[in-house]
């Protein structure tokens, strides 16, 4: 009990599952005299509230529930049909199977109502082959799952914890404030709020964000909220990076200008995701300001001085993140009736104005490969089940599904977390097992003592199991299924043996498929997928650099590679934050990499759509250094992502740390652009003169280059004594990891 605020969350659970499963059982077993509707009614209910784990209130999980009751329907037909067959039944366990749990790249709640929905095939599709039960199958669960998603709603609500637009919302305010004291003298952020950008910005980290509210859908309107929170980092970070005016002299007034509007517009957005306010004026005024901030440098003659062109070419990237951010919060809070304002980057907000099965099919074919995490374990779930429905029917398993639930609920991503359940569960079924046997054969045949009993076994079972572990809610939930099945045909103390041996088969089973199907889960895959993010980040970083220097334009660069290595990383990092880990010294800063991949994404497009003209001899040779030098960093630190760290945190041998041992030192960011901070120290180049072109595409590598010591934090906090030596660049990755 938590205090003052009534049950816990397991015990409400717990509550509503057991009078929904109890409730509609009795019903239909001593009401209507229906035992086959009454199994189907207690199971819909278990593997909908107990098996599953959706997240969020009671009344985000009854709309889950009511979105899954035709797929329900389906699977329990498909189910019931393809049980004519051993044959027939594995191959839509197969079927059915991958496509439920590969499902879950749509998001936590469709991840969430998986492994139910995987039982509302397995319990049908099991002999005795009756097509003519049909209707009271569908009937049972219909009426089991019609009282979940009441009992959802009405019983025992939870308040709604903090929303990810109240987050961004309070960031928004937080760079409304950090704008208007930039404006005033001294012109910068003290350390105070300094270290206040940097804890909202964490606040906005998927990790530190209740699952339920996690913008992770395919949706529209949960892409461009996450599109927001991104926004939202990113204006704080320019804010906090953003170079004051040359000390003794009054910032430039269109300058001046440009943040008053910034810190407007962000005050507005900040109404917007708060529901206080509609208007877009602000933001609107924001866009104008900056084209026109932007074709007066155009006009401006050229080149102009550094500190001019690196502090324009800083409030142009600060205005750049809050029109970006206004845009994002705008499409999340109207969906489709949001268009995107004239001259805003396509590329960047391609999701707007699409409808949700496109956005789906976008979603699900991302990760239709081998190095998707989703991927794998839909086909290691799939693979599990179809060979315990194999056994199950080739060797005429008694109550063979009970061999299936155990692959379903017992298997992991990783096989080493496999083999710490299995251990756990057979300890828990065992004793589990003993006790039920004991009761069974002192009750016999008195069916009245089981339904009494039931209601207790189960609330225990579903209150403890949670919060103790899989072993007492595996010894549970043998009491529970033989007091069930006590009640639907006379029964003896043997059903407790098979219950065991059913368990046994499908923890051997969930064993061996974790062993021989990546076994160590999302691990190996997300240090691969952030080492070639990486590279991709480097490869784009050098073309985009190339580009500028030349003076071409390309308003629609192709950055595909880019986008899916992105979208890979972070579904293995997804996933991983799910899996145990023990601590690991020196392993880099996962989110920092995708978050250099968005501002790689972004700047690209947005130096590539105005670049020009040619930058001449002097100016390109310092810019595309610059751009060698942010791209090293980043095939180090992909060189560095690529290592899969020790538990005592050294990082290997042979190959892979002699490249470690290769990259080059830190660069400090050069000029004022590059400044951490309260705003950025002296200039680390000489005086330069330059077309405002390559100030702003100097200032995208310098904050890059601050992104990448980002990434590399944590290594430098415990790396080996050497590893900042500067023998030369790491070498590239190859183009497979």
């Amino acid at each position: 009990m938590s205090a003052g605020r009534g049950p816990s969350g397991v015990a409400r659970r717990a509550i509503r599952t057991t009078l929904c499963a109890c409730g509609a059982f009795y019903v239909c077993l001593y009401g209507l005299d229906r035992p086959v509707a009454a199994t189907y009614a207690l199971f819909a209910v278990v593997s909908m509230a107990a098996l599953s784990r959706i997240p969020g209130t009671g009344d985000q999980r009854a709309a889950v529930l009511v979105r899954t009751l035709p797929v329900a329907w389906l699977l329990l037909t498909a189910g019931t049909f393809l049980a004519v067959r051993t044959w027939t039944a594995v191959a839509g366990m197969l079927l059915f199977g991958f496509a439920i749990a590969f499902v879950a790249a749509a998001g936590p709640r469709a991840a969430g109502a998986a492994p139910g929905l995987q039982l509302l095939y397995i319990l049908p599709c099991f002999p005795p082959y009756a097509p003519d039960t049909l209707g009271q199958r569908l009937g049972g669960a219909t009426f089991g799952l019609i009282l979940l998603i009441l009992a959802e709603k009405f019983i025992l609500p939870e308040p709604r914890g903090t929303t990810y637009r109240e987050l961004a919302a309070g960031a928004a305010g937080t760079a409304a404030r950090f704008a208007a004291e930039l404006g005033r003298p001294p012109y910068t952020l003290p350390a105070a709020e300094v270290e206040t950008a940097r804890k909202t910005g964490e606040s906005l980290r998927p990790l530190h964000v209740e699952e339920a509210e996690r913008p992770a859908g395919p949706g529209l309107r949960d892409r461009a909220l996450a599109h927001t929170g991104l926004g939202a980092r990113t204006l704080l970070g320019r804010l906090v990076t953003l170079p004051p005016p040359p000390p003794g002299q009054p910032p430039h007034k269109t300058g001046q200008q440009l943040l008053e509007t910034v810190g407007r517009s962000a005050a507005e957005t900040g109404a917007l995701l708060a529901g206080t306010g509609r208007a877009t004026a602000e933001a609107d005024a924001l866009r104008r300001l900056r084209e026109e901030v932007r074709e007066a440098a155009e006009r401006e003659p050229q080149p102009v001085t550094e500190v001019r062109g690196r502090r324009r070419a800083a409030l142009l990237e600060v205005a750049d993140a809050a029109v970006a951010f206004a845009t994002a919060a705008e499409l999340a809070v109207r969906g489709r009736r949001a268009p995107l304002p004239p001259g805003t980057d396509s590329g960047r907000f391609w999701y707007a104005g699409r409808r949700a099965p496109r956005l789906w099919w976008h979603r699900l074919a991302a990760h239709a490969g081998p190095r998707s995490v989703h991927f794998q374990n839909a086909v290691r779930i799939s693979l599990a089940l179809a060979a315990a429905r194999t056994l199950a029917g080739v060797e005429s398993l008694p109550h063979g599904f009970w061999a299936m639930l155990a692959v379903l609920s017992l298997t992991r991503t990783t096989v080493s977390q496999t083999k710490a359940t299995v251990r756990q569960a057979l300890a828990g079924t065992l004793l589990g097992a003993l006790l039920a046997a004991g009761i069974l054969a002192l009750v016999g045949g008195h069916t009245t003592v089981y339904a009494v009993i039931l209601p207790l076994v189960m609330l225990v079972a579903f209150t403890v199991g949670p919060v103790r572990g899989v072993g007492w809610a595996q010894g549970m939930f043998t009491l529970v299924v033989s007091f069930v099945f006590a009640q639907l045909a006379p029964v003896t103390w043997r059903l407790a043996g098979v219950r065991l041996m059913d368990v046994i088969i499908g923890s051997t089973v969930g064993v061996v498929f974790g062993l021989l199907a990546w076994p160590r889960g999302a691990q190996t895959e997300l240090h691969r997928a952030v080492a070639l993010l990486l590279a991709r980040e480097a490869e784009t970083v050098e073309a985009t650099t190339a580009a500028v220097v030349a003076g071409r334009r390309d308003a629609a660069p192709d950055d595909r590679a880019l986008q899916l290595a992105l979208a890979l990383a972070e579904s293995a990092y997804a996933q991983r934050q799910s899996e145990p880990r023990a601590p690991v010294a020196g392993a880099p800063d996962w989110q920092a990499a995708m978050i250099t991949g968005h501002h790689v994404l972004w700047g690209s497009r947005r130096l590539l759509a105005r670049a020009g003209p040619d930058l001449g001899p002097g100016n390109g040779e310092r810019l595309s250094g610059r751009a060698d030098g942010v791209a090293a960093r980043m095939r180090g630190a992909a060189q560095r992502a690529a290592t899969i760290p020790s538990a005592d945190g050294s990082h290997g041998s042979g190959a892979a740390a002699v490249g470690a041992a290769a990259e080059p030192a830190a660069e400090p960011a050069a000029g004022l652009g590059g400044g951490g901070g309260a705003g950025g120290g002296a200039a680390q180049v000489p005086e330069v003169v330059a077309p405002s072109e390559f100030f702003a595409a100097q200032t995208w590598l310098d904050s890059l280059a601050l992104d990448v010591e980002r990434v590399l934090a944590p290594y430098r906090a415990h790396g080996p004594a050497g590893a900042d030596s500067t023998d030369g660049a790491a070498p590239r990755p190859p183009r497979s990891a």
